[in-house]
């Protein structure tokens, strides 16, 4: 547990305070309180409850909701604080085929903001930084600090996001370019698409809480201080809006893969019909001069044989320029502007 004091009007932040602070520290309505708790152990989750519920008065089912890490991203009003859920990212886990989250649960107060996570958060990191060199953000009140900590919170969404433009435009160039069909490539592109639908799902839901939260509807955030709110608002629709258009990229990535592997199915059909056609005329010359029958005409002329092979080459060479003139061989020349395309 961190405890964050700034005083009015004081020029640095405090830091080294205990829980038998916090009372005194809360009493005087100038200051301003941060208390970060970080529970990856279980004494620090039973330390947290017990400050939230005898220090800070929290209700008992949010603070249930706080401890537990599979909550949704949701926004809940109480007379005296704002208690809300949002999830941010693991940039150390996190890639195109395995998107990755961690939960971030605060509450707001007039003077107050706590924040509660069983993993460590880089825009936390970011913020307590920020406040150990500057007191601008604490000197704007409790909700612009949890604005600073919202902000870079959605900023650090942006760097996975590019990644997935990429590598989709990767993705497409190596399906065109396959040459037989290609599990691995299938296999990537539905962990693509499981990533982009997680993204999708965790943005719309944290929008519907930013929009209540940047829009007015709760009085623990000062009219002055909801344009930043609605600014991270923005960022984070961006968001949406990218993860809704990869989402029908990948499900285009599909098409293309399928379409691909059926185009080269085809070329395989086409050849071995062709190949079909081609020796069935064949075989049947070949099938009536191998009946026994004595009365065949040529059978006994000393060149009978060779004006036979003659006749299936010269079958086989019609059937074959019969075949391009209809444009069911594709001509070389047609071949490489189909594969530039």
């Amino acid at each position: 547990m961190e405890i964050f004091l700034y005083r009015s009007k004081a020029e640095r932040v405090e830091e080294g305070f205990t829980a038998e602070d916090l009372p005194k520290l809360l009493a005087d309505e100038t200051n301003l309180v941060w208390v970060d708790f970080l529970g990856d152990t279980a004494p620090e989750i039973e330390a947290a409850k017990n400050i939230m519920l005898n220090v800070f008065k929290f209700h008992p089912l949010t603070i249930e909701d706080c401890l537990e890490t599979r909550n949704q991203p949701k926004v809940e009003a109480f007379p005296d604080y704002l208690y809300f859920i949002v999830h941010g990212i693991k940039p150390e886990e996190t890639n195109s085929t395995n998107f990755v989250t961690k939960e971030l649960d605060g509450f707001l107060g007039k003077n107050f903001v706590v924040t509660f996570h069983a993993q460590r958060f880089q825009s936390i990191k970011i913020v307590k930084q920020q406040i150990r060199t500057s007191t601008f953000a604490c000197g704007r009140g409790a909700a612009y600090l949890l604005h600073q900590i919202l902000d870079h919170l959605v900023d650090l969404y942006m760097p996975i996001v590019d990644d997935f433009d990429n590598v989709i435009n990767e993705l497409e160039n190596r399906v065109f370019l396959m040459k037989n069909s290609d599990n691995h490539i299938l296999e990537e592109i539905m962990d693509l698409r499981r990533s982009v639908a997680r993204l999708k799902r965790i943005s719309s839901r944290q929008l519907d809480t930013l929009y209540r939260i940047s829009h007015g509807e709760f009085p623990q955030i000062p009219e002055n201080i909801l344009p930043f709110y609605r600014d991270v608002y923005d960022h984070l629709q961006r968001i949406s809006d990218l993860s809704e258009n990869y989402r029908d990229l990948v499900a285009g990535l599909f098409d293309i893969h399928f379409a691909v592997g059926a185009n080269k199915t085809n070329d395989i059909i086409k050849f071995l019909t062709i190949f079909s056609a081609i020796w069935l005329p064949l075989s049947f010359i070949a099938g009536v001069y191998g009946m026994n029958f004595e009365n065949i005409p040529e059978l006994k002329t000393d060149y009978g044989y060779f004006f036979t092979l003659a006749l299936m080459a010269l079958v086989a060479l019609t059937l074959l320029g019969f075949f391009w003139r209809k444009g069911w061989i594709l001509q070389r020349r047609d071949r490489k502007a189909v594969d530039k395309n």
